[in-house]
């Protein structure tokens, strides 16, 4: 038997940043387009993040250059933000699981902070350089290189330049090299990802330069900056019993349970406490939150599941909007049907908000391309959660299985996979239920998915009405036609019979007949009737 020293005598502590250096496709550093989509995914996200916080309209650009022909690029992504205070940078773009999201209980694009991070960290594994940073903020202008310590999950930072500024010029540049990528424009590309950033995010303007020289701008289509999410406290129907312990042990404010209870979350009132006092009436309320044990914690719980609550507060998420999404897709996809879907927040696991918004854009440019080069479109569904697009991972996402599993041939659409339709879903929600760290795909929450559904199923009954009336103006096409070629012959067969009369005059004449009597044969009014029930009753009077 192998002494349980030895065992234990290789035992060793690792930090947070060489778990991910081992474990990179977990950020989405899995094949080389999409680390390269990923990696210009998590400088945009951040970007917008910044500008929208400092409330300022985004200007961001994006350059990626070909350094050598064996898939080394350099990326270069530069905004108009507030830039990054000095004292900020190493943590922001150089520490893993830092930054100013994951404790806010409010929606935002990021969440762990990891992204940039993991940029630079990507950086070093494939080309060994750090990343070059310039960051213009509060009249102060700073240029430096920024690595990662592994083993210390510690930035390294040097600084080249800094310097006092008049102030005219704010914003980033984050600047690096990167290997093991590779551009191309497929769906999983640089190129779809920024146009799909470019529809759920009207308000920004967006520049990119491709390494094969092409130069595209996606101007802004709405002169406002979307309203700032405010943070607020959870709600009790969304809390585990560890949350309750996790909460009241570090509660430095609060003397007694009741009003920890109050202070921490949200909608619970001295009433409510009455009436999760008289249910767990086995707990001692005035005693410190420091002190609550687990058992009572879970009895806290469960009577929290048996009061009434009002509804989360919605404040904390923010939609793109209605007329923002009408906006952005009209422009992009310039389609010859679009409708929006505008519903009100719901709540998932209990207390945690979440709006579902939902377009379908029919013709046009709707519809993906197809991958043969043909001139034939697919149905395409565009994933986002919180205004960031989702390209990968697209089957395990909850989003893209609750579209397919809809009966599109109610709604007008014989095989969605051979239609020029665009189905655009989006979830706001200050907790986007992820699958993983690399955050492409929504897990399967039975709220969410069945909100999804249902909102789909609304806006596809509108598109029905639309195609309906399309099927019916070619039918009316057909007939018109079939109509049009006798009458030529005929009217040239009677001028012939009756030896006068010009063949040109007799055709007008019976098409003006033909229109009085059959309005709806010749495209003049409705073979329904305003009613619907198959012709009006006049109509089917004088074609008996």
């Amino acid at each position: 038997m192998v002494a349980t020293d030895k065992i234990f005598s290789d035992f060793q502590e690792h930090s947070v940043a060489e778990f991910f250096k081992k474990n990179k496709q977990m950020l989405g550093f899995a094949g080389k387009t999409r680390s390269l989509t990923t990696i210009v995914h998590e400088y945009v996200t951040n970007s917008l993040d910044a500008c929208e916080e400092a409330g300022m309209l985004p200007e961001i650009t994006v350059v990626i250059a070909e350094i050598e022909k064996n898939n080394s690029y350099r990326v270069r992504v530069e905004d108009n933000g507030p830039g990054i205070p000095k004292k900020h940078l190493g943590k922001a773009l150089g520490m893993m699981l830092a930054g100013t999201k994951f404790h806010r209980y409010a929606q935002q694009r990021g969440q762990q902070g990891i992204g940039a991070a993991g940029c630079t960290m990507y950086a070093q594994l494939t080309t060994g350089k750090p990343v070059r940073v310039v960051s213009h903020y509060d009249k102060k202008r700073i240029e430096c290189t920024i690595s990662i310590d592994f083993k210390t999950n510690q930035p390294n930072i040097e600084t080249s330049a800094e310097e006092d500024t008049d102030g005219s010029e704010h914003g980033l540049v984050v600047d690096g090299e990167f290997a093991d990528v590779k551009y191309d424009k497929s769906a999983y590309g640089v190129y779809e990802y920024i146009k799909r950033t470019a529809m759920a995010n009207p308000h920004a303007t967006i520049t990119f330069a491709a390494p094969d020289g092409e130069n595209l701008k996606f101007p802004r289509s709405v002169e406002e900056v979307p309203p700032k999410p405010k943070a607020v406290q959870p709600h009790p129907m969304g809390l585990s019993t560890h949350d309750i312990i996790d909460y009241a042990h570090h509660d430095a404010q609060s003397t007694r349970i009741s009003s920890f209870l109050q202070n921490s979350f949200t909608r619970v009132s001295s009433e409510k406490v009455k009436e999760l006092q008289a249910i767990a009436n086995e707990v001692d309320f005035s005693k410190k939150p420091s002190e609550l044990e687990w058992a009572e914690a879970e009895k806290i719980v469960k009577a929290i599941g048996k009061v009434k609550w009002i509804a989360p507060a919605t404040e904390s998420i923010v939609p793109i909007g209605k007329r923002q999404i009408e906006k952005s897709l009209g422009g992009i996809l310039k389609p010859q049907f679009l409708e929006v879907s505008e519903r009100s927040p719901k709540i998932y696991k209990g207390g945690i908000p979440f709006v579902i918004e939902v377009a379908i854009a029919y013709g046009g440019d709707a519809g993906r391309n197809s991958e043969n080069g043909g001139s034939g479109k697919s149905g395409d569904i565009i994933r986002y959660a919180n205004r960031a697009p989702l390209i990968f991972d697209a089957a395990g996402c909850a989003l893209t299985q609750a579209v397919k599993e809809i009966d599109w041939k109610r709604y007008g659409i014989k095989r969605f996979e051979e239609e020029p339709v665009t189905v655009f879903v989006n979830i706001a929600s200050v907790h986007v239920p992820y699958t993983g760290a690399g955050k492409q795909a929504i897990s399967d929450e039975e709220e969410v998915t069945a909100e999804i559904k249902n909102t789909v199923m609304e806006v596809a009954r509108r598109m029905q009405h639309y195609l309906h009336e399309i099927i019916k103006e070619k039918d009316r096409a057909g007939r018109r036609k079939v109509v049009e070629r006798y009458l030529k012959q005929l009217s040239i067969d009677l001028a012939d019979l009756a030896e006068k009369g010009k063949a040109s005059e007799l055709e007008e004449k019976m098409k003006k007949l033909i229109e009085n009597k059959y309005p709806s044969l010749m495209g003049e009014g409705d073979e329904e009737g305003e009613n619907g029930n198959g012709g009006n009753g006049k109509g089917e009077k004088e074609e008996r």
